[in-house]
């Protein structure tokens, strides 16, 4: 049965709304670099929020506010996998789960894997938990990115005591495999390193690309690592606050015991509120709307920039609203994004900042209707002749 693909909000309703997305630049810039999409809240999430804004429900989150239940009944309906209540523990975003749990696992001064290119917070997480970043590039595969497991076990070998896992991973939408994955927990437990993978684009893998949760990988998986995840890519939430830190066993749930209290305190009661709606079984449609969106819009990048950008280089993500493209060809340097800032007036996320494998690239934001995906790429188009 075919899925209706969800439709964005118009262009100038978008531009009431005072997010980052649409109050950073001005009115004659098409943003797509921020990870906010531009559909319609989900039913459910809407309702619940208006009702807790009719009764004044904005005061402290309480002790359970219903997100573990709803996760793993989520977890259980989309990915085959029912990770126990109490195993999760909430926060307010994801990078806040990252660095919480760093600061549990490594000494000040370990060394912590990081896969670029990679969300460009990961560099800032690691240090402000004490560690020191290092680098294990993904590869190129026949069919993508990878993760490079040998550098991986290299790496630890070496004395890295975490690996930071993004899966799937931003900016390339790649979904890693399962059996990738569970080499690496087997090199994490031989080395006695614990992994922590960021899993918050987990809601927007494709059908039939395979995703496969971290603790879910394999026995081992679950013994070395924790996920971190949150409704807030998949149902635009970002500014809600709500997180969750999951472990795969009872040794790691006792490190989620003991963070302390103030670590959950930050968990905003709308965002908690917002997530018990969007892991609701009746958002599965809206998800799945929105999922068939963003399909015929990788699709669509790809089209536009074989017609109008035929430099660019781009394999359609395996999951996500975000696409990684290759204009090094084009001669605009490093940070092509500035030129097409500044010229196309599109707003793109630049390549550099997820590392040094981002030279000549840029990261485009798909979650958007159909016409200004085809407005963006022409006014970039147009620059290739200019």
């Amino acid at each position: 049965m075919r899925v209706t693909p969800l439709k964005a909000l118009p262009l100038e309703q978008l531009r009431e709304r005072s997010s980052t997305k649409w109050r950073t630049y001005p009115a004659d810039v098409l943003p797509l670099f921020v990870a906010e999409t531009d559909f319609p809240l989900a039913p459910a999430i809407t309702d619940r929020l208006a009702r807790a804004v009719t009764l004044g429900d904005t005061g402290y989150t309480p002790p359970d506010p219903g997100v573990r239940d709803a996760y793993v009944a989520f977890a259980g309906r989309r990915f085959g996998w029912a990770p126990r209540p109490d195993r999760i523990r909430t926060t307010g975003d994801v990078i806040m789960g990252v660095v919480e749990l760093l600061r549990r696992v490594i000494e000040p001064g370990d060394r912590v894997v990081v896969t670029p290119p990679v969300y460009p917070p990961f560099y800032d997480a690691v240090p402000e938990a004490g560690g020191v970043v290092e680098r294990v590039p993904l590869s190129a595969g026949p069919s993508g990115h990878e993760l490079d497991v040998a550098g991986i076990e290299a790496a630890l070998a070496g004395g890295a005591r975490a690996i930071l896992l993004c899966n799937p991973h931003n900016p390339t939408g790649t979904v890693h495999g399962r059996e990738a994955l569970a080499k690496i927990a087997e090199a994490a437990d031989r080395f006695g390193a614990t992994v922590i993978s960021d899993e918050i684009h987990a809601p927007l893998a494709y059908p039939g690309t395979g995703f496969t949760p971290f603790l879910a990988a394999s026995p081992t998986a679950a013994r070395v690592g924790f996920a971190v995840t949150s409704a807030s890519k998949a149902f635009n939430l970002a500014g809600l606050k709500c997180a969750l830190m999951i472990a795969g066993d009872d040794q790691h749930a006792r490190v989620l015991r003991s963070l302390p209290a103030e670590v959950e305190w930050r968990t905003g009661l709308f965002g908690a509120m917002a997530a018990v709606a969007s892991f609701a079984p009746e958002s599965d449609a809206w998800l799945d709307s929105a999922l068939a969106a963003i399909d015929e819009n990788r699709r669509l990048l790809a089209d536009l920039l074989s017609r109008h950008v035929p430099g660019a280089r781009y394999r359609m993500p395996d999951a996500g609203f975000l696409a990684w493209v290759d204009l090094g060809g084009l001669g605009w340097g490093d940070n092509p994004s500035t030129r097409i800032l500044r010229e196309a007036r599109v707003a793109l996320h630049y390549g550099p900042a997820f590392g040094d494998e981002g030279r000549g690239h840029v990261r485009f934001n798909i979650g958007c209707s159909p016409e200004v995906l085809t407005e963006a790429v022409e006014r970039i188009g147009a620059l290739v002749d200019a």
